[in-house]
This record gives structure tokens, C-alpha cells and sequence, in this order.
């Protein structure tokens, strides 16, 4: 790899199709190593082909199909959405054919966690401030800008208090996927581990009701856990007071967790690609998938999600699933979102984005074929649903959309207490309570946006490190975040606008 990425152009393998240009190439310049000429004028992260590919050809990036000549391709030119499309075809689903012994690293890797007294560990200390519903969130901003404000610099060992809100909870169904998805989403962070404390207001006449709510997910009010109506308090001035009061009693009982020693087992780590580029499939992701190899086999869990960004490559996962049952499961959620995508008048090849395609992607199935590589390179152990609670060990497959804050939102209702972010075209984000790390794909994207950057897995690009070395460091940052150690985004107070659930139901 490092030999092929000081040249200009890199080759992922000797049957591709196709090379992908590693920094700007002028029409003209000459590929000697290949007897090749170039046509135009190639962008940073595009392809150019290697071999002439016929109308209806497949096309090869990965050693995998990543879609089919619309028109004839000559050797030397750029191959993107004007001569590329996807078709259907056939894929070998091969259950279970890659599973494999996990490495076991004893003794493991350890950070400085807080033990609930669950023997949960958390990796932050978050007041919650959750809304049953839209009609409650700005209750729920005012009382968390007033506690942050007065009441959380008594207690150091409190980071904050963190509204929670979205544009629901009414105006649907009271059965059904809808309230079931939301529900299932508001518990799973009323439940969070990273939440020392938590309260969580309705208005009082929503759909969502508060019991409804507490009953069906399990739910226990407590000395940690209160509740509060808008309506039943009076309305809104009456309501912040109370709210304020409501947290100023359980913030002294908050304040007693501390951070002692704990084996990163206790990790669950969601994994995000967003603003993907034509380097993400090269650098970030895989360079993340070489640290999910290491969570794993120090017996922790890391969340592949964003299911449309998996389509063109569910076979590469099912073949790493540890059992037929496991594999089929992933492939039930794949034929759920093409009747999804279907009846709301869409398909599953509408991604990429504007920004994915400027930035050298072309299809969903070159974009999906990349996208999988942040889940490195162990079994998959077991699929859930949006933000079902996660209990397994190792990698897990969680469905979820491919839009970044319904997809984060889903992995942490599931328990992650960390985030990691790759971006190549810039993307900010933050996911409180869980603390993100972001990735940059490309050495251009650091030096541009460093003040949101973590890392930068341009290095790969640039030759000046392995994907094995930069997983090792993206590794060792984890431990570290999960330690206390802030990232970009917590510096700049991303999270509290980013929490949304997944709406599936009709707006009624």
C-alpha cells in the first residue's frame, strides 16, 4: 500500500478497473507503469479507467462491481456519472464462508471509565433533559441553559446537562412502527449510561403519553429519574422552575461518580461515515475497521450501521456473519428498505450525494463497498434493530438510515458511549452524551477544517503511514476519549442540537 500511495494515482487492486487519482492529474500525463495515457483532467479521489469496458460492462473498484458502463470507456478516462451506472446483479451471499476465530488480547487495553452502580461504565457524566415530545422542547433547553449556567460549576464531576429534543411525540399514530421507533429511542437515552441523572417532560396532552411511555419501554421513575408535565405544573415559567428544581436535587448524587480504571470491554463504539469521498473506501474507513479489530478482540463492541450504505455490498457481510441465521437477518433489512424505498417513490441507488460525487463517488454500490471496510475485519455476531438495546459482544450490524444523526441518534438509544465520525468532505457533527471523534479522510480536508478534525488518516494517502499504524492511533484516541480527553466537537459544544430518531411513521 505505502508504495502505490506516493504515486499519483493508487491501484486497491490488480483487478480493478479502474485507479484512483491521488491528487490532482492534468489530461496528458502518462502512467508508465501502466501504458497509459490520460484524457482529462482528473480531480483528487476520482477514477480513471485502466482497460477499455464495453456498454453493460461491469466496472471493478475492490476487486468488486461498483457498477456498469453506460457508454464505451476507453483506457485513460475519467469513469464517474457520465459513464457509470448501477444495474442489477447477482451476488454470492456465502453465509458464513469468512467467519473466523476472533484474536483475544489478554490482558486487554484499559481507560478511565465511570462504574454506575449497574456495573455499567459510562465515558461521560451527562444530565438529560429529555422531551416527550416537540411541544416540551423549549422547556427543556430553557431549564438545561439555565442548569448549565447556575447549578452545574458547583460540581466538577457533572459535565453538563444536555437537552434532548425532536420534532415529534404528536400528530401520529399511538400504535404502531412510528410511536414504537420513537419510544424505543427516548428510553434507550433515558436509559443511557453516560446520563448520571435524567429528566424527561411532556407537555400533557401529546400522543406519546409519559406513562404509555414508561410502561411500554420498562422505564422506573427514581431519585435519578424524574418526570414533569408542562400542563400539570402550570405552564411554561412555572414548569422551568420546577424542572430546575427537579435537577438541583439529584445533581449532588450525580456529582459522587469518578473515573477508576476498567478494561475496554465496557466500550461500545458506533461507527459513522459521513461527507464520504473517493478516499473514504482507502483511508479513514478502513484505517477505523484496523480499530475495530482491536476493540474486538479486547472484548469490546463496535455498531456497523446506515443499512442503504451497506446495499451492493451485504454479501461481503454475510460472509462474515457467524451464523446463516445472522447473514439472513442482514439481508431481511436489505429487502425492507428496497419495498421502503420503493412505495415512497425512491431507490436504493438515489445516494450518493451531491457532495459524495464531487468529492469521486459515483454509485451506492463504490460508496456501500467502502462504507463497510469502518467495520474492519471480524464476524459479525449480531443484527438489531433501530435503536434496540445492544447486548452482544464484538461487531454487530444495527439497522439504521444513512443519514448521520438518525443513524448516530439509533446507535446511542442502543448504548453507544462513543462515536467515530469519518468524513472526507467536511462533515461536523457531535452526538451527546456519546463523544465523537472525527476522522478526515484526506490530508487537504485536515489542513482545511483541523479545528474539527481528530485525526488525519491522509497519511495513508500520502504514503507517510499504514492503515495498521493509523488504526493503532485511532485506537489509542479512543481509550483516550473514553478517559475524558475532549474532542473537536465537544470543544465546540456540538450534540445538543443532533439528536434526531428516526420519524417511519405518518405525520397525521
Amino acid at each position: 500500500m505505502k508504495e502505490s500511495s506516493r504515486r499519483v494515482w493508487i491501484r486497491l487492486h490488480p483487478e480493478d478497473d479502474v485507479i484512483i487519482a491521488s491528487q490532482d492529474i492534468a489530461a496528458g500525463t502518462e502512467v508508465a507503469e501502466l501504458s497509459l495515457v490520460i484524457l482529462q483532467d482528473i480531480p483528487a479521489g476520482h477514477k480513471i479507467s485502466v482497460r477499455d469496458r464495453n456498454p453493460g460492462a461491469a466496472v471493478r473498484r475492490y476487486n468488486q462491481v461498483i457498477g456498469f458502463a453506460s457508454r464505451t470507456i476507453r483506457p485513460g478516462e475519467h469513469v464517474h456519472v457520465h459513464n457509470l451506472e448501477v444495474r442489477s446483479f447477482s451476488r454470492d451471499y456465502a453465509y458464513c464462508a469468512d467467519a473466523r476465530l476472533t484474536p483475544v488480547i489478554d490482558p486487554p487495553a484499559m481507560f478511565h471509565g465511570i462504574v454506575r452502580t449497574d456495573g455499567r461504565v459510562a465515558t461521560r457524566n451527562y444530565v438529560g433533559i429529555i422531551s416527550t415530545v416537540n411541544c416540551s422542547a423549549t422547556v427543556s433547553r430553557r431549564i438545561a441553559e439555565i442548569v448549565n449556567r447556575d447549578l452545574i460549576p458547583r460540581y466538577e464531576n457533572v459535565h453538563g446537562a444536555v437537552p434532548i429534543m425532536h420534532g415529534t411525540g404528536c400528530g401520529m399514530a399511538s400504535k404502531g412502527e412510528g410511536i414504537e421507533y420513537l419510544r424505543r429511542t427516548l428510553a434507550g437515552y433515558a436509559k443511557h449510561v453516560n446520563f448520571g441523572a435524567v429528566l424527561v417532560i411532556g407537555l400533557g396532552c401529546e400522543v406519546n403519553q409519559m406513562d404509555a411511555l414508561f410502561i411500554s419501554q420498562g422505564l422506573n421513575k427514581g431519585m435519578l429519574m424524574e418526570t414533569m408535565t408542562i400542563q400539570e405544573y402550570g405552564g411554561t415559567v412555572k414548569a422551568i422552575n420546577h424542572g430546575v428544581d427537579l435537577i438541583r436535587n439529584m445533581l449532588p448524587v450525580a456529582n459522587i461518580a469518578r473515573r477508576q480504571p476498567v478494561p475496554a470491554s465496557h466500550l461500545i463504539l458506533g461507527l459513522q461515515c459521513g461527507g464520504s469521498d473517493g478516499y473514504s473506501g482507502i483511508s479513514a474507513n478502513p484505517a477505523l475497521g484496523a480499530a475495530v479489530d482491536l476493540l474486538v478482540a479486547n472484548g469490546g463492541t463496535a455498531i456497523l450501521s446506515e443499512t442503504p450504505e451497506i446495499y451492493g455490498a451485504e454479501h461481503l457481510l454475510t460472509r462474515r456473519a457467524i451464523s446463516p441465521q445472522v447473514g439472513r437477518k442482514i439481508l431481511s433489512h436489505i429487502e425492507w428498505w428496497e419495498r421502503y424505498t420503493a412505495r415512497n417513490g425512491g431507490e436504493m441507488d438515489n445516494n450518493p450525494s451531491p457532495g459524495n460525487k464531487a468529492g469521486g463517488l459515483t454509485t451506492i454500490l463504490e460508496k456501500s463497498l467502502g462504507a463497510i471496510s469502518k467495520g474492519g475485519t471480524t464476524n459479525i455476531v449480531e443484527v438489531y434493530g433501530y435503536a434496540e438495546p445492544v447486548t452482544a459482544k464484538g461487531l454487530v450490524f444495527m439497522d439504521t438510515p444513512g443519514h448521520d444523526p438518525v443513524s448516530a441518534t439509533g446507535q446511542v438509544a442502543g448504548g453507544a458511549n462513543l462515536i467515530c465520525f469519518t468524513t472526507g468532505r467536511g462533515s461536523v457533527y457531535g452526538c451527546k452524551p456519546a463523544p465523537s471523534l472525527k476522522l478526515a479522510t484526506n490530508t487537504v480536508l485536515y489542513d482545511r477544517m483541523e479545528d474539527d478534525m481528530d485525526i488525519n488518516c491522509g497519511a495513508i494517502i500520502d504514503g507517510e503511514a499504514s492503515i495498521e499504524e493509523l488504526g493503532q492511533i485511532i485506537f489509542s484516541r479512543l481509550l483516550e476519549l473514553a478517559s475524558g480527553t475532549p474532542s473537536r466537537s465537544e470543544t465546540h459544544g456540538f450534540g445538543d442540537e443532533e439528536f434526531v430518531p428516526w420519524m417511519i411513521g405518518a405525520v397525521m
